[in-house]
This record gives C-alpha cells, structure tokens and sequence, in this order.
C-alpha cells in the first residue's frame, strides 16, 4: 500500500522513480574527444566482443574468432552462429556464447562443455562473460524476453528479467541471480562478483554480505562490459548516453505502445549505436547543428565512452566521442601489453590507444 502511493505521488509530482532528469557529465565523466581521435586498429565486419590472454587480442567477429598478435589476423575458432560473448580461459581454451542462445568451451581441458540452460530456463540473451582463475565462468544473460539484437525492444518494454549466471567448468553446475534491469557485463572482483544493469545505470556487487549492493550508481549512460585493467581497477564501457527525451518516453506507456507497434525500430526516439546516417531518424536539424556548426549540447542519440575505474569502483577518468563524433557504441574495452583495445561496435572498428599515455594525461 505503502509502495502504490508513492509511485502515484511520483508521478503527480515527477520526482524519484518518475523523474526525466540525467545526471551530467562532469568531474571525471567531463567530455573529451580522446576515443575519436584514437588510432583505428582495425575495421570488420560483424565484431561482438573483445578478450585478451595478456599476449594476444581476441575479437569475437561473426561466427568466429581471430586472434592479433602485432598487425595481422588469424582466425582461431570456427562456429556455426554470430557469437555474442568471448572470454578466454586461464588454463586454455575459449569459451563464447552462441547467438545468446548457447555457451560453449571450445579448446582446453573442458573442449566441448556447453549449456544451453540455467535454472530450468533456456539462455536467451548471452552477451557477456568473464573466465575466473577458481574454474568459474560468470555470464550475463540480458533479458529472458528479447535477443541480443533486440536490446531496445527490452529498454522500450521496460525490462527486468536479466539474469547473471555462474557455471562451474568442472562439474558443470550452475545457479542464477535474476531479476535485473538488463544484464550487460561482469566481472570478478576480489570475493565478490561485478554486474552491470544496463537500464538501472549502475554496476552492483553480489557477494558476502552484498546482494545487489551499487558500486556505481545514477550513471548518465548505459553501462555495458567490463574487464580488468593491468595496474588494478576495470575498465567500464557504455554503448550509449541517457537523454531527457527517451527517459520521458520511457515513462509514457501509450506512447512507448503505438511507437513500437506503428513504426520501423530504426527510427524509435529511443538510444542508438550510430546515428546520422538517415533523414528519417527523429533528431535532426536545428535540434543537433545550427548554421552548420554541430551543438556541443545536442542530445546524444548515439555516443562512445570507456570509463576507468579504480578496485573499489569509482570514476577516475573517462574518453569520450561526442555527439558529433563517429566512434559510437562502444560495448568492449580490454587491456593488452600497454595497449587499450575499445570495440566501437557502431562504427565496426576496433580502436587503440597507449594505455601510460592515458594515465599521465588523464590521472587526477
């Protein structure tokens, strides 16, 4: 009861759960124009995710794997899907998610071992997955309801039935944490394990005594994956930016319901990985560019952000491709022998950047 009537008094007074406001960028979040000025390491035509071993890089592209080691690629791994999910295995081995659907080990001591379920409910949405030192494999499963490539049908819906998942390699057992607002990222930290939730805007910790405890919260984006960083700490993607305009149409039902019913889903008021590439997309004009010049404060339809974090989570510094830039949808950032490897999944290249570089201009 208690509950109900103060969801109705947020909504008469727009405030809490009801509330469009975005927090902004600022602080260690302050915009800059480091990922578009970054090298372009490499231009493919389907990549996924990324992963290292520490020597080499590994991009999931398609239905397979290829492996760098300095400039030229060679494909490591064949399967018969796009995969959606890449890790590589302590004791050898890959392990990858299949069309969202499967996860399979392909290589190493446990070659073969797959799952196509957990908790009697059939994967649907594996995106994300980070291979543990104990023999673990921690996956997120982004929504029970929509694919991989329906994520904007689950943000559009409102979405709460990711799960993260935690499967043993060795005997191959397995338990879940459901419930979350779109499972898009983990990773182990210490004892406990990371999650991102795309459309809460936070990562939270599960563990001894933390369940579902934030470690960042009321991010001004939609965290996506995240993977350790060489000195400590993680680096955080997002593969886009909150708005003031899709967090109203969020709370609009009637309108969310005829949008997604009458018209294309390329064309939705809703986040994107690119942009501006059609007329037809809803922000245009002298919303986004005046006079020819592109606004600094236009709303961001598409955007590229990586953000570092140090051990206990907070924001040291962040790089950034604005509204006007190209390098948008960054859903993969790993680090390798100095190197920061970003996948900018919008524009289908494969970014790098000098990792020692980054900290002496950026570190506070």
């Amino acid at each position: 009861m208690i509950a109900a009537l103060r969801t109705w008094t947020d909504q008469l007074l727009g405030r809490g759960a009801a509330a469009i406001t975005v927090p902004i960028f600022d602080g260690a979040l302050k915009p800059n124009q480091i990922l578009e000025q970054a090298e372009t390491f490499a231009e493919l035509e389907e990549p996924e995710d990324l992963a290292t071993d520490g020597r080499s890089l590994f991009v999931a592209d398609g239905a397979c794997v290829l492996r760098y080691d300095g400039g030229a690629a060679t494909i490591v791994a064949q399967a018969d899907r796009r995969i959606t999910g890449l890790a590589i295995l302590p004791r050898g081995g890959l392990a990858v998610a299949l069309d969202g659907t499967e996860l399979r080990v392909i290589g190493g001591p446990h070659d073969g071992r797959n799952w196509t379920g957990v908790a009697g409910k059939p994967l649907n949405a594996a995106n994300a997955i980070c291979a543990t030192a104990d023999g673990r494999l921690l996956v997120t499963d982004g929504s029970q309801t929509q694919p991989c490539h329906r994520w904007c049908h689950d943000l559009m819906s409102l979405g709460r039935s990711g799960r993260l998942l935690e499967l043993d390699l060795t005997d191959g057992s397995a338990r879940e944490i459901g419930g979350l607002a779109h499972a898009f990222g983990t990773a182990a930290a210490g004892k406990d394990v990371w999650v991102c939730e795309s459309w809460a805007h936070r990562v939270v910790a599960y563990g001894e005594g933390k369940w579902g405890l934030p470690i960042i919260s009321r991010l001004p984006c939609y965290p996506s994956r995240l993977a350790p960083a060489a000195n400590g700490g993680y680096w955080l993607t997002a593969f886009t930016c909150r708005t003031q305009l899709v967090e109203f149409v969020l709370r609009q039902k009637a309108y969310r319901t005829r949008m997604m019913k009458e018209i294309d889903p390329r064309y939705w008021i809703a986040p994107a990985l690119t942009s501006g590439n059609t007329f037809l997309e809803p922000l245009q004009g002298a919303h986004l560019k005046m006079r020819g010049i592109h606004k600094p404060w236009a709303p961001p339809r598409s955007y590229g952000l990586v953000m570092r974090l140090s051990r206990d989570g907070s924001i040291q510094y962040s790089l950034h491709s604005r509204v006007d830039g190209k390098n948008h949808g960054v859903v993969g950032a790993v680090e390798c022998q100095g190197t920061l490897f970003v996948l900018a999944k919008g524009r289908r290249r494969i970014l790098k950047l000098p990792v020692a570089e980054l900290e002496r201009s950026l570190q506070p």
